[in-house]
This record gives C-alpha cells, structure tokens and sequence, in this order.
C-alpha cells in the first residue's frame, strides 16, 4: 500500500492505494467518529464488494442505500432516497457517509454528506478506475441538471480516500477506457514524463497489470492532490484539470446522461483542445497524432458524435461552471505537460475548430455507412 496526503489544513486526508484494501478495518474506523454509518452505493457494485466492506464496519450501527447504477442517475431524485434513508434511521450529526462506487456514487454521497444537517463526514472508496483517478479527490460533490452536468453541488472533502485496485478487474472493458481518458489527461496538463510513461506501458494498463494500474492510479493521485492542496476551490490553477471537460460536458449534455461514458466525453474533448490549441499557435502540432494515437489505443472516441452542429455545440458550452461573466474559458496546452486557461480564444477560430470537428464525426460515419 502507498498513502499520499491531500494537504488541506485540517481538512486534509490521507489517500491509501493499493490491493486486498477493502476489508481493511485499520483503513477506514479511524476516520468513523460516530456508531452511525450510511453506506451509499449502486446495484452493480453492491453484489461485488458490499460484503466485504461491512466486515470493515463489524459492530456499528450501518445503513444501506443501494441507487441504481449509471450517469443518468446522478440527480436530485437519487440523493433524495440517500436523504430519506438518513432521515428514516435516525442518522444524527455525528453519522459518517461511505461511499462505495464509481463516480456517480460517490459525487451523490458526497453531496448528501454535504448537505445533510449541514454537514457531516463521508469516506470514498472508489471502485473504478475514473473515480480512483479523478473525482474521489478533492472534494467536489454534486449531481447533474437537464441543463447542464454538475450544475448543482458543493464542494466537501472527503476524511479519507481507500482506492483498492484489485475492483478494477472487475470493471467491463469500456468503463476500464473511460478511466484511462483522465489518466491520460494529467500527463497532458502537468506531467510530460508521466505522458511518455503511458506511451510506453499502456499495453501492460490494457491487460490490467496490477503493479502499472496501481503505479497508474498513484501518479495520477498525486498530481490531483498537489493540485487540490494548491487550489482548493478552483479559483486558479485547479481550472487546468478540466482540460477536455467543457467540450465533454456539452457531448454528454446533448447525447443524454449516460449514452456517452464520461471518460469518452473527455478524450474527444481532448482531442478538440489540443487541436484548437494547435489552430491558435500555441501548440507545436505534432502532439495532437500522439494524443489521438494513445487514446486510440485505448479504443476511445477522438471525435465528438455524429449530428451535432458547431451551433449547438456553443449553446451547450455557453451553460457551463466555466463560463465567467459571459466569457467562456477554456483550457488549452501549450506544449505537452503544460496547459493554461485561455480567456481570449478568438471566437471566429473556436467556430472554425468545432465546424471542423462536427464534419469530420459526420463523415466518419457516412464512410462506415458506405463500408456496409
């Protein structure tokens, strides 16, 4: 096991990785301060690691709530049954939330904990590669909009992270890729070598080789974490991790909740920032072919879907956490392992990029509708 540490004054936590974690009670009881527990997690992974983890909480008083599983789920409606499970156990302040899932679970758990009697402690223990990576550190909790993703949230840090990777074998194929998007993105934003490290190992991350996921997962973990410790509430150089993320959030807004994994929202969104990046000057264009290789390897989409206009995609950019003052920034690489927020995209070259995008997913499929 590795434990990093998420420097955050008395907010911080530790964040263990590693295998044979979950039914490690020394993990997670020092971080229970109550005998009231509410275990948040879904029909999918309840089966799997359920049992397991209530060994770890042998002898307290512990809730169940059990949402059913996917993006589309991720909303107002679910985090009210969290509530009304609280509320019908008698869950008092001193309660401790867990939350035991991918992503979904755990910004819904963590958004309850937030909530509930004005805020009481949760742990994550993520069981998916994108939630281990990614949205299980650092805090930001919430649920979906019709209108916009995460729209609706705070921001609450978790008392603990437990990332156990033996539950990424367990993951279907296109979750484990989905995952692999935003590992891919740190070494794009901040970590060159971590970039060419994955270039290089990815083969042996695709046969789920425990000792390059958990090397994968650490990295990927402290790159978060300096980055949370430095800004906690994205009032600057925490903006860099939604690199891909405004061009995401519109795919996945537009298709509907769900139709596009998240991951996958985010690897064309990548592709579309580098390749903007590249049409303002500011980046050298031959990271772009390296970017859409890697992703490529990781059978991830490097084009936005089929049928979407430029037009339409402005109008769900325009609705997005990102937009200040009317002004939408975005975040863009000027070299590779370096990004920065880009205030001042001229408009006509930002149009220009998702004309070229939107036509290029257009003809792909009519190329694929030819072939059969």
């Amino acid at each position: 096991m590795q434990t990093l540490h998420v420097d955050l004054g008395n907010r911080s936590y530790p964040i263990h990785i590693g295998t044979s974690l979950l039914g490690d009670p020394r993990l997670i009881r020092p971080h229970i301060t109550g005998h009231q527990v509410a275990v948040v997690t879904n029909s999918t992974v309840a089966p799997l690691y359920l049992n397991t983890l209530m060994q770890s909480l042998s002898g307290l008083t512990v809730s169940v709530v059990e949402l059913p599983d996917g993006e589309q789920y991720k909303t107002v409606t679910e985090l009210n049954v969290v509530f009304d499970t609280l509320l019908k156990d008698n869950h008092g302040r001193t309660t401790t939330l867990v939350a035991l899932g991918g992503g979904v679970v755990g910004d819904t758990c963590g958004f309850a904990a937030a909530c509930y009697q004005r805020g009481v402690g949760y742990i994550q223990i993520p069981t998916t590669l994108l939630s281990q990576v990614d949205s299980s550190v650092g805090g930001k909790t919430g649920v979906n909009h019709a209108l916009g993703k995460n729209m609706i949230g705070a921001f609450h840090q978790p008392r603990c992270v437990i990332a156990d990777c033996d539950t990424l074998q367990s993951l279907p194929s296109r979750e484990f890729a989905s995952g692999l998007a935003e590992v891919i993105k740190y070494g794009l934003i901040r970590d060159k070598p971590f970039f060419c490290w994955l270039e290089q190992q990815m083969d042996s991350l695709l046969n789920r080789d425990v000792q390059r996921l958990t090397e994968a997962v650490f990295r990927s973990c402290h790159n978060k974490a300096e980055v949370v410790a430095e800004d906690e509430q994205e009032s600057g150089v925490r903006a860099l991790l939604n690199l891909g993320h405004t061009f995401g959030h519109a795919i996945e807004t537009e298709q509907g909740y769900g139709q596009w994994l998240h991951g996958e929202a985010v690897a064309a969104g990548m592709v579309m920032a580098a390749e903007l990046s590249a049409r303002c000057g500011w980046l050298n264009g031959a990271v772009v072919p390296r970017l859409t290789a890697l992703l490529q390897r990781c059978s991830l989409p490097v084009l936005p879907p089929a049928g979407l206009s430029a037009e339409r995609f402005v109008e769900r950019m325009s609705v997005d956490k990102k937009v200040v003052n009317g002004q939408l920034r975005l975040i863009l690489l000027n070299e590779l392992g370096h990004a920065f927020v880009a205030t001042d995209t001229p408009q006509s070259v930002l149009h220009e990029q998702l004309r070229v995008s939107c036509a290029r997913a257009d003809s792909q499929v009519d190329n694929e509708a030819a072939r059969q």
